[in-house]
């Protein structure tokens, strides 16, 4: 069965909607899978509510993120997301730090460090790749490594890593609000040819760096040289500060980040370094098999990317590592499971959620595997991180590192391939052992939940009575009031008919009635909006006022509990309008039926709302 096509826009005013509106949100930006709210007040925010939105997975707290899983339409609705976010600060490379929150230090830095990386991600990914397709045609024989095509073709795959400052340095000073290409021109001095390598005799010390190919010392001093450049431009008249300031920024922290500032970061940077390849040389089996059981344990807590940090970094600087290799690796327990699951289970729902998730899984994309598939049956769950400890287990004992960061899943292979000793038996057992393992034991395992007999007999009886609508059924505005058209109302979600056809009222008194006997399906936590669902199967939504979910409950009072019924006429929440208004936020109110294409076309007749007329 092929997967439905999401609504994009639909997807995105949904998410805004329920992470507390534009007001609630600081900035956004994505990884692979995830659209990544930095929000001022996560505590307004209702996970289950938001895991339940079509095209969320699932939701992810973590480095003072609020995470929504999204799989592989990410980049979709994240472009979505910040168009109708609008101006807002929204930063592609990185979130927006919210000066008034306390956060975890090491956290914030390595968000930063991993989000100036970001962007030349597929970059990296296309240099190791084509890295290893180059030591592949050596090997065979297909390319000599003496001929032109082939130094035309290692230029093309080490650009991006001797070059690695430069653009580090752009995105750096772009996420702290500096002039990108002063970043730029601070990474290109750092890779400049006769400061590599060389001794250099300042103030009678010796000194001799490199700096090409490296990860920190451009982000420790680009760190420097932002603040500084921005102090500078305030106490500079404007008609030389154009010139002047990135003179003097350069003059101070050049010499400072040569002589001081890069030796001091790659001390840092090979001592956490050589704790890890410590731990990884002296317990090297224990400590695969419990980094690759644990790895898909972390990636649900979002902080794998934060643990890989330092082995990632080990890789963009030439060095290979045996945690990228197990980290990159891990998925294909993962899709083993969910392989098995897929043929063995009879659920048609199930299945057609595992399908997609395995073939993401195959590109390294686990988070729709996890989530939708081997979390909600947590046996089976497990059985993939035993699998993932098994990937742990082979990486370790037959000594394999990752030589590059090449992409995820499949593409992970090229990484394994070392210029100087090729070798593909091992990297094509570390995929395969644990996918067919875990495979074949899920499949023997896995067995569908059978529902209790009085579920089924209670599902049964609701497939028995599904509401039919039978001839004309009106609706009244549920709000005193002016009725006016939909698209009146100043909120795009509302206007252009993203969440279902309807009105909306000017409200002339703050309460809102029942316009029909039925159930209370939602009562927000917040008491802003009412899901209502008439006896016949009409569910409709009144949302009271616009961005009111800011307000966290203090103008509205409810007469409802979620789950109780009502009848046609009866008060169900009253709200201050005045409350509403000095907090500067509009008091119309959309009345909206969302389930259209269940009930019938809806259309407005004499200010109702009219079902099968």
């Amino acid at each position: 069965m092929a997967k439905k096509k999401l609504n994009y826009p639909e997807v995105a005013a949904n998410i805004i909607r329920e992470v507390g509106g534009k007001e609630n949100i600081s900035s956004v930006r994505h990884c692979i899978t995830r659209v990544r709210f930095r929000l001022k007040d996560e505590s307004i925010v209702n996970d289950d509510t938001v895991k339940n939105l079509e095209g969320v997975i699932s939701v992810v707290h973590g480095g003072g993120e609020y995470m929504c899983v999204i799989g592989n339409q990410v980049e979709e609705v994240y472009d979505e997301v910040v168009k109708q976010l609008g101006d807002l600060g929204v930063d592609k490379g990185a979130p927006e730090t919210d000066q008034k929150e306390k956060k975890n230090p090491v956290m914030k830095l390595l968000n930063i460090i991993v989000g100036s990386v970001l962007p030349c991600l597929n970059l990296i990914c296309a240099g190791g790749i084509i890295k290893g397709v180059i030591t592949i045609l050596n090997t065979t024989g297909i390319m000599a490594s003496d001929t032109g095509m082939n130094t035309l073709l290692s230029a093309a795959g080490d650009a991006i890593f001797f070059f690695l400052p430069v653009f580090l340095g752009f995105n750096l000073a772009k996420t702290l609000k500096g002039d990108p290409f002063l970043g730029a021109i601070i990474g290109a001095i750092l890779c400049y040819p006769s400061l590599n390598g060389s001794d250099l005799v300042i103030f009678g010390h010796t000194f001799n760096e490199t700096y090409t190919s490296t990860f920190l010392p451009v982000l420790a001093v680009t760190a420097v040289a932002v603040p500084l450049a921005n102090a500078l431009k305030k106490v500079i008249h404007k008609s030389v500060a154009n010139f002047l300031v990135p003179t003097i920024t350069l003059l101070i922290t050049v010499p400072l980040g040569y002589m001081l500032i890069g030796p001091l970061v790659s001390l840092v940077g090979a001592g956490v370094n050589n704790g890890i390849n410590a731990l990884m040389n002296t317990v090297p089996v224990i400590a695969g098999i419990l980094f690759g059981g644990l790895y898909q344990v972390m990636i649900l807590f979002g902080v794998h990317g934060a643990l890989t940090s330092f082995s990632f970094m080990n890789l963009l600087s030439g060095q290979p590592d045996y945690i990228m290799a197990i980290a990159c690796t891990v998925s294909f327990a993962q899709i083993g499971v969910v392989l098995g699951m897929m043929l063995k289970t009879k659920n048609e729902t199930l299945k057609e959620v595992a399908l997609p998730a395995f073939i993401s899984g195959i590109f390294g994309v686990t988070e729709p595997a996890i989530y939708g598939v081997t979390l909600p049956h947590i046996k089976m769950f497990i059985l993939s991180c035993l699998g993932g400890a098994l990937t742990g287990l082979l990486t370790m004992i037959s000594g394999t590192k990752l030589y590059a960061f090449t992409g995820l899943g499949v593409f992970t292979f090229f990484g394994f391939i070392s210029p100087e000793q090729p070798g593909f038996i091992w990297p094509i057992l570390i995929m395969a052992i644990p996918f067919l393992a875990s495979f074949a034991i899920s499949y023997v395992l896995y067995k569908d939940e059978e529902p209790a007999a009085e579920h089924r007999e209670a599902d049964a009886s609701a497939e028995k009575e599904v509401p039919v609508i039978k001839g004309r059924f009106e609706i009244e505005a549920p709000v005193p009031g002016k009725v006016v058209a939909l698209s009146d109302v100043p909120d795009a979600t509302f206007a252009e008919g993203l969440l279902g056809n309807g009105f909306a009222v000017e409200p002339s008194e703050g309460k809102v009635y029942a316009p029909f006997d039925g159930t209370a399906v939602t009562v927000f936590e917040t008491l802003h909006a009412l899901g209502l669902q008439a006896d016949n199967g009409v569910s409709i939504l009144v949302h009271v006022g616009l961005e009111t979910v800011g307000l966290n409950g203090a103008p509205f009072k409810a007469h409802i509990k979620q789950g109780d019924h009502f009848r046609k006429g009866q008060l169900l929440l009253e709200f201050d309008m005045d409350q509403i208004k000095a907090a500067g936020l509009p008091t119309i109110t959309p009345v909206i039926v969302t389930n259209e294409d269940e009930v019938g076309d809806v259309v407005v007749e004499n200010n109702k709302l009219v079902i099968g007329a």
